[in-house]
């Protein structure tokens, strides 16, 4: 199984709540990026659970995105659950606290929506704000993002920018590129729009791999099922418009049902992969 991993180095810590101006001041929405994030040793433990046989995965396969997910934190191998718990621990929390100042945080165990993201060739994430409150824990607010990039040697020439997009959806201000041990933390609203619009192009045999993990604040009271909001970019044709708005009536009602009924993303995901 391999060594247990270092856990998140205590100046890095101290380094997210020294940047808090940084992340405030973020443009189009408050962010902040930082490299070599992890111990070596973590960000491998990571990389090495994609390696790992296929059940379990959820495919994300519709009109606005093409990827794949591992939400099964139980089920993943001792050296990987480990970074994650780590990134869910007290301290660390605290420390993102620090950083974004909306008072206590709270990791989602579920991981929903989040986990181990892979995107093969050909893949991409059209453009979007993220559910604003969890799905099934109903008075739980989305309060932050953080996305941890895994691709050792990534070459601009492959893609899968993360790209930052303005309120009004007409031009990407930021385009970071998904190099390893790269983590990218950003504040969740109803604003953030971020996708991978211009999709991976990496060789075969290659993928862009990450980690998302979402951070939320407990509200004390029922928040209104807000789910991801897919829009569509000003090159975009209108049959691509119309496919966009059609395929987000059809998340918000698998939210609905997530919410409201015992169906889950492996149920959602054993009937994607047929088409």
């Amino acid at each position: 199984m391999g060594a247990t991993p270092e856990p998140v180095a205590p100046s890095k810590l101290l380094e997210l709540e020294r940047r808090r101006a940084e992340f405030a001041a973020g443009q189009p929405f408050p962010h902040v990026v930082l490299d070599d994030f992890l111990p070596e040793s973590a960000a491998d433990a990571l990389l090495t659970q994609f390696g790992q046989p296929a059940d379990g995965w959820t495919y994300y396969h519709h009109v606005n995105e093409r990827k794949r997910g591992y939400a099964r934190l139980k089920d993943m191998q001792a050296p990987a659950r480990s970074v994650i718990e780590s990134l869910m621990s007290a301290d660390f929390l605290h420390a993102l606290d620090g950083l974004i100042g909306v008072g206590p945080l709270i990791a989602d165990p579920e991981l929903d929506g989040g986990g181990l993201h892979e995107t093969e060739p050909g893949g991409f994430l059209n453009v979007h704000t993220d559910f604003l409150s969890h799905t099934t824990r109903s008075s739980w607010s989305r309060q932050l993002n953080l996305l941890l990039f895994l691709n050792r040697d990534w070459q601009e020439a492959y893609g899968g920018w993360l790209e930052f997009w303005d309120r009004q959806q007409t031009a990407a201000v930021q385009r970071i590129l998904p190099i390893f041990n790269r983590c990218v933390i950003f504040r969740t609203s109803d604003y953030s729009f971020h996708g991978v619009p211009a999709g991976v192009h990496c060789p075969p045999g290659r993928s862009r791999k990450s980690l998302a993990l979402y951070y939320c604040r407990d509200e004390c009271h029922p928040c209104a099922l807000q789910p991801t909001r897919y829009v569509p970019l000003p090159h975009d044709p209108p049959l691509r418009r119309a496919l966009i708005r059609l395929d987000r009536w059809a998340l918000y009602g698998y939210s609905v049902l997530k919410r409201y009924t015992p169906l889950g993303d492996r149920v959602v995901s054993a009937i994607l992969r047929r088409f």
